[in-house]
């Protein structure tokens, strides 16, 4: 499978279409890599026993002048990064049933790969402001990680297959962004390229952004043009702005431990009065 030499390493990289993929910022990941390095299909879940078809709907096309019908399926690609950096991929829906042995069936193909860790991506919708960066959480587990998981609430097959590897004994990676839910469903570019940004990170490797950056500008400047002819929504993005400095503020002061809390407190209650409340 690989040239002669050192083995290279070799990570998995999972994001999944629909409740987990805001805006396809996660499975956008996948796809940058796909086209942007060398590549090759090494493995499937099958269809059967894992999709509601009225849901995931099978997609009827025309190749050569022949009917095909494309099934909702799971695809695994060998990604050749470098000659010492392989990424397994895994591309595909989220099943909508049987998410415990779908998750056994990556898991398998994780370890005849001889995967060292695995990455999963996911993107949510969320009230931050498109001026600033994007929010992103990032949950490491295994390895020594002792890092305590605060979320509670409904959860997607990223979030199981985190569970089902750790409990496998893998080292994992969850990586999440956040995108503006005022601005809907287009694609945001931007999330796509934190995204990457922070997979380069936690690898310690400069992955091919490609054109990421400049669709990510054209984004930003799509999204401040809508804002701007309308008055609301230019308000409310305001107000997120605030709130997302704020933040920042709080966290470099206590990163610091700035005697500087009060100051920041102050400035808290003087945006809470200022803050237009509904009248009942």
């Amino acid at each position: 499978m690989y040239s002669k030499g050192p083995k290279p390493q070799i990570i998995m990289v999972a994001a999944f279409d629909g409740w987990n993929d805001a805006d396809q910022c996660a499975t956008d990941v996948i796809r940058q890599l796909v086209s942007h390095y060398p590549s090759v299909e090494v493995g499937h879940i099958n269809r059967d026993g894992y999709y509601d078809y009225q849901v995931s709907r099978p997609i009827q096309c025309s190749i050569q002048g022949f009917r095909r019908i494309l099934w909702p399926q799971t695809t695994f690609y060998d990604i050749s990064i470098s000659d010492t950096l392989h990424i397994l991929a895994q591309l595909g829906p989220e099943p909508n049933y049987g998410w415990l042995e779908y998750c056994r069936e990556s898991l398998r193909l994780a370890e005849e790969f001889e995967v060292t860790h695995i990455y999963t991506l996911g993107a949510m919708f969320a009230d931050c402001p498109h001026t600033r960066p994007l929010p992103l959480e990032i949950t490491v587990e295994g390895n020594g990680a002792d890092q305590s998981v605060e979320y509670s609430g409904p959860i997607g097959i990223p979030h199981v297959l985190d569970a089902a590897a750790d409990e496998e004994g893998f080292d994992t990676t969850s990586i999440w962004v956040s995108v503006p839910k005022y601005l809907g469903n287009d694609l945001c570019p931007q999330g796509t390229l934190q995204l990457m940004e922070t997979l380069n990170q936690q690898i310690d490797f400069k992955l091919d952004l490609g054109d990421l950056p400049r669709k990510a500008e054209q984004w930003r400047a799509r999204a401040s043009l809508l804002t701007q002819n309308n008055p609301e929504l230019e308000h409310f993005v305001s107000e997120l702005e605030h709130e997302y400095d704020m933040n920042e503020r709080a966290k470099a002061i206590a990163a610091s431990g700035s005697p500087a809390v009060q100051q920041l407190v102050s400035e808290a209650e003087s945006f809470l009065r200022d803050y237009p409340h509904d009248k009942e």
